[in-house]
C-alpha cells in the first residue's frame, strides 16, 4: 500500500512538527501545530502497527482540542 520510505517520511514529518510546536511562544500556535503533528503521528503509528504511539498521540489531540476550546471561549 505505502512504501517503507513514505511511511518513514511521515514519521519524520510528525517529529519535525512536534519539535516546531515546542518552540512556539504563542500557546495558540503551539496547540495547533502540536495537534497537526499528533495527527501525523497517529497516521504513522497506525501504518507501522505501533498502536501505543497512535493511542498516546490521539490522547494528546483530545487534550489539545480541550485547551483550544478553552482558549477560544476565554475572551
Amino acid at each position: 500500500m505505502f512504501s517503507t520510505q513514505l511511511v518513514e517520511w511521515i514519521g519524520y514529518l510528525a517529529s519535525i512538527l512536534i519539535v516546531i510546536s515546542l518552540m512556539m511562544t504563542n500557546i495558540l500556535r503551539l496547540r495547533i501545530i502540536n495537534t497537526i503533528g499528533c495527527v501525523t503521528f497517529v497516521v504513522y503509528g497506525l501504518l507501522v502497527g505501533a498502536y501505543p504511539v497512535a493511542l498516546s498521540n490521539f490522547a494528546i489531540i483530545l487534550i489539545n482540542m480541550y485547551n483550544l476550546y478553552k482558549l477560544k471561549n476565554q475572551g
